[in-house]
Protein backbone atom coordinates (compact mmCIF):
# COMPACT_ATOMS: atom_id res chain seq x y z
CA UNK A 1 0.00 0.00 0.00
CA UNK A 2 1.56 3.21 -1.18
CA UNK A 3 1.69 6.32 1.13
CA UNK A 4 -1.43 8.26 -1.05
CA UNK A 5 -3.83 5.13 -0.80
CA UNK A 6 -3.11 4.83 2.91
CA UNK A 7 -4.00 8.20 3.55
CA UNK A 8 -7.05 8.31 1.11
CA UNK A 9 -10.51 9.29 2.73
CA UNK A 10 -12.86 6.16 3.67
CA UNK A 11 -15.57 6.08 1.26
CA UNK A 12 -18.70 7.71 2.42
CA UNK A 13 -21.97 5.75 2.55
CA UNK A 14 -24.99 8.29 1.46
CA UNK A 15 -28.04 8.74 4.02
CA UNK A 16 -31.08 9.78 4.36
CA UNK A 17 -33.04 10.47 7.45
CA UNK A 18 -36.19 11.60 9.22
CA UNK A 19 -34.77 15.02 10.80
CA UNK A 20 -37.53 16.16 13.47
CA UNK A 21 -38.30 19.69 15.09
CA UNK A 22 -35.96 20.96 17.37
CA UNK A 23 -37.97 19.52 20.23
CA UNK A 24 -36.91 16.27 19.64
CA UNK A 25 -33.51 17.40 20.94
CA UNK A 26 -34.70 16.53 24.12
CA UNK A 27 -35.89 12.71 23.27
CA UNK A 28 -32.60 11.19 24.63
CA UNK A 29 -34.37 7.55 22.39
CA UNK A 30 -33.89 9.45 19.31
CA UNK A 31 -30.85 11.30 20.10
CA UNK A 32 -28.75 7.81 20.84
CA UNK A 33 -30.50 6.34 17.76
CA UNK A 34 -28.91 8.98 15.61
CA UNK A 35 -25.50 8.82 17.44
CA UNK A 36 -25.25 4.98 17.77
CA UNK A 37 -25.93 5.53 13.37
CA UNK A 38 -23.43 7.90 13.25
CA UNK A 39 -21.03 5.96 15.03
CA UNK A 40 -21.41 2.93 13.09
CA UNK A 41 -20.45 4.88 9.64
CA UNK A 42 -16.07 5.70 9.02
CA UNK A 43 -16.02 9.40 10.15
CA UNK A 44 -16.61 10.92 7.36
CA UNK A 45 -14.23 14.42 5.94
CA UNK A 46 -16.87 16.54 5.37
CA UNK A 47 -20.94 17.00 5.01
CA UNK A 48 -22.98 17.58 2.92
CA UNK A 49 -26.93 17.88 3.74
CA UNK A 50 -29.95 18.35 1.44
CA UNK A 51 -32.85 19.55 3.22
CA UNK A 52 -36.60 19.44 2.69
CA UNK A 53 -36.29 23.05 4.04
CA UNK A 54 -34.52 24.95 1.59
CA UNK A 55 -35.92 25.07 -2.13
CA UNK A 56 -34.28 27.53 -4.63
CA UNK A 57 -32.88 27.37 -8.41
CA UNK A 58 -30.41 26.61 -9.19
CA UNK A 59 -28.62 24.58 -6.46
CA UNK A 60 -27.49 27.18 -4.31
CA UNK A 61 -24.92 26.53 -1.76
CA UNK A 62 -25.16 27.93 2.10
CA UNK A 63 -23.44 27.62 4.94
CA UNK A 64 -20.35 27.72 3.26
CA UNK A 65 -18.23 29.27 6.32
CA UNK A 66 -19.69 29.53 9.94
CA UNK A 67 -22.79 31.39 9.83
CA UNK A 68 -25.97 31.59 12.34
CA UNK A 69 -28.18 29.14 11.93
CA UNK A 70 -31.53 29.29 10.44
CA UNK A 71 -34.67 29.15 13.00
CA UNK A 72 -37.11 28.09 10.42
CA UNK A 73 -40.08 27.47 12.84
CA UNK A 74 -42.11 28.79 15.29
CA UNK A 75 -44.12 27.88 18.21
CA UNK A 76 -41.74 26.64 20.01
CA UNK A 77 -39.71 27.70 24.15
CA UNK A 78 -37.43 30.82 23.35
CA UNK A 79 -34.37 28.06 24.28
CA UNK A 80 -34.47 26.53 21.20
CA UNK A 81 -33.91 29.81 19.22
CA UNK A 82 -31.16 30.16 21.72
CA UNK A 83 -29.54 26.85 20.07
CA UNK A 84 -26.07 26.82 18.50
CA UNK A 85 -24.09 24.66 15.81
CA UNK A 86 -21.26 26.23 14.92
CA UNK A 87 -19.30 24.06 12.52
CA UNK A 88 -16.47 25.05 10.39
CA UNK A 89 -17.66 25.97 6.91
CA UNK A 90 -16.22 23.84 3.72
CA UNK A 91 -14.79 25.90 0.89
CA UNK A 92 -12.92 23.41 -0.23
CA UNK A 93 -16.21 20.77 -0.72
CA UNK A 94 -18.19 23.61 -1.84
CA UNK A 95 -15.77 24.69 -4.61
CA UNK A 96 -16.08 20.96 -5.17
CA UNK A 97 -19.85 20.66 -5.65
CA UNK A 98 -19.39 23.85 -8.02
CA UNK A 99 -17.49 22.35 -10.08
CA UNK A 100 -19.59 18.47 -10.51
CA UNK A 101 -22.69 20.50 -10.84
CA UNK A 102 -21.28 22.35 -14.15
CA UNK A 103 -19.29 19.54 -15.42
CA UNK A 104 -23.03 17.76 -15.27
CA UNK A 105 -24.65 20.59 -16.87
CA UNK A 106 -26.32 21.98 -13.70
CA UNK A 107 -26.68 24.81 -12.82
CA UNK A 108 -25.27 26.22 -9.33
CA UNK A 109 -25.45 29.15 -7.28
CA UNK A 110 -24.11 30.57 -3.44
CA UNK A 111 -25.80 31.88 -0.49
CA UNK A 112 -22.92 32.14 1.84
CA UNK A 113 -24.71 34.37 4.13
CA UNK A 114 -27.26 31.60 4.81
CA UNK A 115 -26.64 29.43 7.54
CA UNK A 116 -28.04 25.51 8.24
CA UNK A 117 -32.04 25.62 8.99
CA UNK A 118 -33.34 22.82 11.08
CA UNK A 119 -33.47 19.97 8.41
CA UNK A 120 -29.95 20.14 8.80
CA UNK A 121 -28.88 21.30 12.22
CA UNK A 122 -30.74 19.62 14.67
CA UNK A 123 -29.65 16.18 13.29
CA UNK A 124 -26.18 16.80 13.49
CA UNK A 125 -26.60 18.06 16.83
CA UNK A 126 -26.94 14.54 17.62
CA UNK A 127 -24.67 12.64 15.35
CA UNK A 128 -21.71 14.97 15.20
CA UNK A 129 -22.59 17.03 18.43
CA UNK A 130 -19.16 18.40 18.26
CA UNK A 131 -20.00 20.47 15.36
CA UNK A 132 -15.96 19.49 14.51
CA UNK A 133 -16.44 18.45 10.99
CA UNK A 134 -17.17 21.10 8.08
CA UNK A 135 -19.97 21.18 6.75
CA UNK A 136 -22.47 22.94 3.98
CA UNK A 137 -25.79 22.93 3.14
CA UNK A 138 -27.08 22.95 -0.85
CA UNK A 139 -30.70 23.61 -1.99
CA UNK A 140 -33.61 21.75 -3.83
CA UNK A 141 -33.10 23.25 -7.11
CA UNK A 142 -36.38 21.51 -8.35
CA UNK A 143 -39.34 18.66 -6.61
CA UNK A 144 -38.91 17.08 -10.05
CA UNK A 145 -37.83 13.64 -9.61
CA UNK A 146 -35.95 12.82 -12.05
CA UNK A 147 -33.90 16.34 -11.71
CA UNK A 148 -33.59 15.45 -8.25
CA UNK A 149 -31.68 11.91 -9.28
CA UNK A 150 -29.70 13.47 -11.96
CA UNK A 151 -28.49 15.96 -9.24
CA UNK A 152 -27.32 13.14 -6.99
CA UNK A 153 -25.60 11.51 -9.74
CA UNK A 154 -23.59 14.63 -9.82
CA UNK A 155 -22.33 14.46 -6.88
CA UNK A 156 -22.02 10.64 -6.31
CA UNK A 157 -17.78 11.35 -6.37
CA UNK A 158 -17.98 13.09 -3.15
CA UNK A 159 -18.41 9.74 -1.62
CA UNK A 160 -14.64 8.59 -2.75
CA UNK A 161 -13.64 12.23 -1.04
CA UNK A 162 -14.79 11.44 2.22
CA UNK A 163 -17.97 13.31 1.87
CA UNK A 164 -21.28 12.23 3.89
CA UNK A 165 -24.24 13.19 1.27
CA UNK A 166 -27.11 13.35 3.62
CA UNK A 167 -30.82 13.77 2.82
CA UNK A 168 -32.92 15.04 5.00
CA UNK A 169 -36.61 14.95 5.34
CA UNK A 170 -39.39 12.58 5.82
CA UNK A 171 -40.65 9.70 4.10
CA UNK A 172 -44.42 10.17 4.93
CA UNK A 173 -45.34 14.10 5.68
CA UNK A 174 -48.78 15.46 5.97
CA UNK A 175 -49.35 17.99 8.40
CA UNK A 176 -53.14 17.49 8.58
CA UNK A 177 -52.46 13.99 10.04
CA UNK A 178 -50.78 15.15 13.52
CA UNK A 179 -53.98 14.81 15.35
CA UNK A 180 -54.46 11.10 14.11
CA UNK A 181 -54.30 8.92 17.52
CA UNK A 182 -52.92 5.89 15.23
CA UNK A 183 -50.81 4.70 11.99
CA UNK A 184 -53.46 5.25 9.23
CA UNK A 185 -53.52 2.56 6.65
CA UNK A 186 -52.03 5.06 3.55
CA UNK A 187 -49.39 5.54 6.00
CA UNK A 188 -48.00 2.13 6.49
CA UNK A 189 -48.56 1.30 3.18
CA UNK A 190 -46.81 3.77 1.82
CA UNK A 191 -44.01 3.60 4.11
CA UNK A 192 -43.53 -0.42 3.30
CA UNK A 193 -43.83 0.37 -0.25
CA UNK A 194 -40.88 2.71 -0.20
CA UNK A 195 -38.41 0.29 2.02
CA UNK A 196 -39.26 -2.28 -0.81
CA UNK A 197 -38.40 0.28 -3.72
CA UNK A 198 -35.46 1.91 -2.09
CA UNK A 199 -34.26 -1.97 -0.86
CA UNK A 200 -34.15 -3.22 -4.00
CA UNK A 201 -33.06 0.33 -5.93
CA UNK A 202 -35.86 0.00 -8.00
CA UNK A 203 -35.00 3.46 -9.50
CA UNK A 204 -37.78 3.27 -12.26
CA UNK A 205 -40.64 2.75 -9.36
CA UNK A 206 -38.48 5.87 -7.15
CA UNK A 207 -38.66 8.00 -10.01
CA UNK A 208 -42.59 7.74 -10.55
CA UNK A 209 -43.61 7.40 -6.86
CA UNK A 210 -46.28 9.76 -7.15
CA UNK A 211 -48.35 7.36 -10.20
CA UNK A 212 -46.71 4.19 -8.80
CA UNK A 213 -46.93 4.69 -4.63
CA UNK A 214 -50.31 3.27 -2.53
CA UNK A 215 -51.27 6.65 -0.52
CA UNK A 216 -48.93 8.89 -2.26
CA UNK A 217 -51.35 11.75 -2.53
CA UNK A 218 -52.12 11.41 1.11
CA UNK A 219 -48.41 10.38 2.27
CA UNK A 220 -46.65 13.89 0.81
CA UNK A 221 -49.23 16.26 -0.37
CA UNK A 222 -46.63 18.32 -1.37
CA UNK A 223 -43.10 16.34 -1.84
CA UNK A 224 -40.56 18.69 -0.83
CA UNK A 225 -39.97 15.97 2.12
CA UNK A 226 -39.59 13.33 0.03
CA UNK A 227 -37.32 15.32 -2.45
CA UNK A 228 -34.34 14.56 -0.79
CA UNK A 229 -34.18 10.72 -0.70
CA UNK A 230 -34.25 11.25 -4.43
CA UNK A 231 -31.01 13.13 -4.86
CA UNK A 232 -29.53 10.47 -1.85
CA UNK A 233 -30.58 7.79 -4.42
CA UNK A 234 -29.13 9.24 -7.01
CA UNK A 235 -25.93 9.65 -5.13
CA UNK A 236 -25.66 6.40 -4.32
CA UNK A 237 -26.97 4.68 -7.95
CA UNK A 238 -23.28 3.88 -9.02
CA UNK A 239 -22.46 2.05 -5.73
CA UNK A 240 -20.47 -1.16 -6.31
CA UNK A 241 -22.04 -2.28 -3.13
CA UNK A 242 -25.91 -2.19 -3.32
CA UNK A 243 -26.88 -2.77 0.19
CA UNK A 244 -29.57 -0.31 2.03
CA UNK A 245 -30.43 -0.56 5.27
CA UNK A 246 -33.02 1.09 7.79
CA UNK A 247 -31.00 2.05 10.96
CA UNK A 248 -34.18 3.95 12.33
CA UNK A 249 -37.48 2.53 11.24
CA UNK A 250 -40.90 3.07 13.33
CA UNK A 251 -43.64 5.78 13.78
CA UNK A 252 -43.19 8.79 15.99
CA UNK A 253 -45.60 8.44 18.84
CA UNK A 254 -46.79 12.50 18.83
CA UNK A 255 -47.60 12.04 14.76
CA UNK A 256 -48.08 8.24 14.34
CA UNK A 257 -48.50 9.39 10.61
CA UNK A 258 -45.02 9.93 9.98
CA UNK A 259 -42.65 7.47 9.48
CA UNK A 260 -38.92 7.32 11.08
CA UNK A 261 -37.43 5.27 8.58
CA UNK A 262 -33.93 6.57 8.09
CA UNK A 263 -31.52 4.83 5.01
CA UNK A 264 -28.03 4.22 4.21
CA UNK A 265 -26.95 3.60 0.97
CA UNK A 266 -23.85 2.10 1.23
Amino acid sequence: MNSSTANAPSRAPVVFLAHGAPPLLDDRGWLAELARWARAMPKPKALLVLSAHWEAKPATLGATRTVPLVYDFYGFPERYYAMTYAAPGAPEVAARVRALLRHAGLGVGDEPERGLDHGAWVPLTAMYPGADLPTLQLSLPSLDAKELFALGRALAPLRDEGVLVMGSGFLTHNMRSLGLPSTPSWASEFDAWIADVVGRRDHDALLDWKKKAPGAELAHPRSEHFAPVIAAAGAAEASSTRDVTFPITGYWEMAPAFTRRSVQFS
